[in-house]
């Protein structure tokens, strides 16, 4: 470890808690500061459908409207904890709740703040995109940090489960910590959180020399973030976290651009570092390295005397641990490219890098070995799959240039979202009128329930934003999706594959209102016009787990005592998304979950729930998937069957928890049509995490494939087999994945029905982890 001020990593842990049964929200007062941001001056009629009271709860609020003052001189802490809280909403002892979603706006204004802001489960923290708030601690600030996602409390624990933290978001702030002393450890943000969680268009703002830092994370299984900026302070981000996607990273003037604490595997990408001793430290024991893997792509140091600092040797412990890429990173402004902990340099810097890694390396068919230098001969990238610097990438579409009265309601066009009226017709006649009135479509905040197949044409131009993650709910009691041997899409995105145009769909979630095992959630069949004109961003596939489901723990609780097959009233869908022949896309911070515990009822208990597949990719390409994870699916979480030019970085998979009882045979049927995998003569029959069949250029850069339980028990996870597969590559070229991680699967990696990369030869610090796996 490059050597660090102890201040640097001694972080406050004092919180204040705000009561969850907080008073009537204050009376509206003056704006501080006008906003010219759409989603300022729209009308916000969302319901929290479930809700106990859907007419009395607030949805959206702006701060300003209710207390807050904005001017940076009133110290505006408690009156945003109080509007926070507002409503019996999920703080400290609630572990999760999807009923109670606030959107929080900030209009323009510098907002004094002199203790943590505490967010809320399923909270979104939104600042004006067209002229960003500014949190500014005070001078006598206490805390962990400006926003805390997951208060500690006294005796050490947290408000929340933090690999369950779920459904949160932060976008489009400034946060201020200069005028805290230098010598006290603070951060701009505190965020241990889970899936479905982002952070967007964030600028830290930290002391010249102090031990201030812009982000400290310390666990939990994510997540998201990009177009985040970090000027000065001690660490730009304090990272630890089982697995992440990070993108658009800029850090100027930092004692240490990122610290990366603990990982199970990381993907940087665009990353930026400006003006700092250190880049990436990412050091540790070298007989107790507590980083898996760190993937670092298309990134550019300047001014950084040291870029990377590693703790990997020879014999390192594990063997595996400390595993690091490094592809297309522009070392010209360091002058040690990669050093160990000891300081002695490994790499020399002043050079652009295309490919360099440390790690356990394996190509099908050959012996696997291990590798520190360079790695440059793999094969030329796929230009379809390309952008302005390296692998194209798009943030998620926040409408800035637009108007208020450029969006159209999907309520103020008939739709009810009260989870009970059939919105089918509502939901298809305003999305067909889009087409001529060229308005984005705001999906105020509800649950929409739909019947049969909704339709969207690729040359109708679609633009939907969600309110807080409304609901589309797949109606189970319909025909059109009760048959699962003759599936019926809920979404349509182009009436058939191939069809040209732009469609773009964020905040939004998919699910299903009681058993609909003939519903495709998404069949995606549109071919984007240009790169990423066709996407989702922040969009997610939920089935069960939660209010309105019927899919939830008083009718699905898990029941590993009895060996049974699959109860019918818990089958979800049949599957959630499908990337079809001649479609292409773009898909960020998406998150498909078939839910394996309880997110509303009091018990938060575990959960059977029985989804048929993930996500099927058959596309030509080019398809890019950012931060994507499919969890939980009875047959296979990714499957990629005749797929080509296919990108993804980083992707994560857990096995269903019951499984094998029932196996993964059970409830569907095997349907040659969707490529579905064989179970009947396997005699472990545990869900597949990834399958590559018959496809070509496929660039994986992280993967997180975990199998954690047999029938509810976890003896398997320290023998380090809960099931003997779980990644599958068939029959297909130019296969190309690096950062492989896998948990408790004795084979890595399945090749003509045998294991070629093996759990007990690539032990990390929790996974099993490989550097490379090519298929020429």
């Amino acid at each position: 470890m490059v050597a660090l001020g102890a201040g640097a990593l001694l972080l406050s842990a004092l919180t204040y808690l705000t009561a969850t049964n907080a008073a009537p929200l204050a009376a509206p007062v003056a704006k501080a500061a006008a906003s010219s941001f759409w989603l300022a001056n729209i009308d916000h009629n969302g319901q929290a459908a479930f809700n106990q009271n859907p007419s009395g709860y607030q949805v959206f609020r702006d701060v300003q409207k209710l207390g807050a003052k904005g001017d940076g001189v009133t110290d505006d802490t408690d009156a945003i904890n109080k509007i926070i809280a507002d409503g019996s909403r999920c703080g400290k002892g609630c572990d999760s709740s999807t009923t109670t979603p606030a959107l929080i706006y900030f209009p323009p204004g510098t907002y004094l703040i002199s203790k943590p802001i505490q967010q809320y489960y399923y909270t979104q923290f939104v600042g004006d995109a067209t002229n960003l708030p500014v949190l500014k601690a005070s001078a006598s600030f206490t805390g962990m940090g400006l926003i805390d996602a997951d208060p500690y409390n006294d005796d050490g624990s947290n408000w929340f489960t933090n690999q369950n933290n779920f459904y949160r978001q932060v976008r489009n702030f400034v946060i201020d910590t200069t005028a805290v002393p230098s010598n006290v450890a603070v951060s701009g943000i505190h965020w241990q959180v889970g899936q479905a969680t982002s952070l967007q268009n964030i600028r830290f703002e930290m002391a010249k020399g102090s031990q201030q830092n812009g982000i400290f994370m310390d666990n939990g299984s994510g997540g998201f973030m990009t177009d985040l900026t970090f000027n000065n302070g001690n660490i730009g981000a304090f990272f630890g976290n089982q697995q992440f996607t990070t993108r658009n990273l800029t850090f100027t003037g930092c004692n240490t651009a990122i610290y990366m604490n603990w990982n199970w595997l990381w993907t940087l990408k665009s990353v930026s570092i400006t003006d700092c001793k250190v880049g990436l430290d990412m050091a540790n024991s070298p007989t107790n390295q507590t980083v898996g893997s760190v993937l670092l792509m298309d990134t550019k140091f300047v001014n950084t005397p040291i870029g990377v600092n590693t703790s990997f040797s020879e014999n390192s412990i594990p063997t595996s641990g400390g595993t690091l890429i490094v592809d297309n990173v522009d070392f010209t402004g360091t002058q040690t490219a990669i050093q160990d902990y000891t300081g002695k340099q490994i790499l020399a810097g002043g050079k652009l890098v295309s490919a360099w890694a440390q790690g356990n390396a394996l190509a099908a068919g050959a012996q696997q070995g291990r590798v520190q230098g360079d790695v440059s001969g793999a094969p030329e990238k796929p230009k379809s799959l390309l952008g302005d610097n390296g692998f194209f990438e798009r943030a998620k579409p926040q409408y800035e240039d637009k108007a208020a009265t450029d969006f159209v309601s999907l309520k103020s066009l008939g739709a009810k979202g009260d989870g009970k009226t059939d919105d089918t017709e509502a939901i298809q006649k305003a999305l067909d009128g889009l087409a001529t009135s060229k308005k984005i479509l705001f999906v105020d905040h509800g649950a929409y329930v739909i019947s049969k197949t909704i339709t969207i044409p690729a040359g109708n131009n679609v633009k939907m934003v969600g309110e807080i993650w409304p609901m589309f709910m797949a109606d189970g009691t319909a025909a059109a999706f009760k048959d699962q041997k003759n599936p019926q899409p809920l979404f349509q995105v182009g009436e058939k594959s191939g069809e040209q145009g732009t469609f773009e769909m964020s905040d939004i979630i998919i699910t299903t209102k009681g058993a609909a095992p003939g519903a495709i959630l998404m069949e995606w069949n549109i071919n984007e016009s240009t790169p990423g004109a066709a996407g989702l961003w922040d969009t997610h596939f939920r089935i069960g787990g939660f209010a309105g489901t019927e899919l939830q723990s008083d009718k699905c609780a898990k029941n590993p005592n009895a060996t049974h097959g699959a109860n019918e009233e818990c089958i979800g869908s049949f599957m959630q998304l499908h990337i079809t022949t001649k479609s292409s896309g773009y898909f960020e911070n998406v998150w498909l979950w078939t839910a394996d515990h309880e997110l509303d009822l009091a018990d938060h208990g575990q959960i059977d729930i029985y989804n048929g597949r993930g996500m099927l990719v058959e596309s030509q390409g080019p398809v890019w998937l950012w931060g994507t994870a499919s969890e939980h699916s009875q047959l296979v979480q990714y499957q990629f069957s005749g797929a080509q030019d296919i990108f993804y970085g980083a992707i994560q998979t857990e096995t269903p928890y019951y499984q094998p009882n029932p196996t993964a045979a059970v409830p569907f049927t095997k349907n040659d049509k969707y490529f579905d995998p064989d179970f009947s003569n396997t005699k472990d029959a545990s869900a597949w995490a990834v399958r590559i069949l018959n496809s070509s250029n496929i660039w994986g850069y992280g993967s997180g494939t975990y199998s954690f339980f047999q029938n509810y028990e976890q003896t398997c996870v320290n023998t380090q087999d809960c099931q003997t597969d779980i990644i599958q590559v068939d029959d297909s070229t130019k296969v190309n994945l690096f950062g492989i991680s896998t948990k408790a699967s004795v084979n890595m990696i399945t090749v003509g029905g045998q294991g070629v990369a093996k759990d007990a030869d690539n032990r990390s610090n929790f996974c099993a982890t490989l550097a490379i796996f090519a298929q020429p």
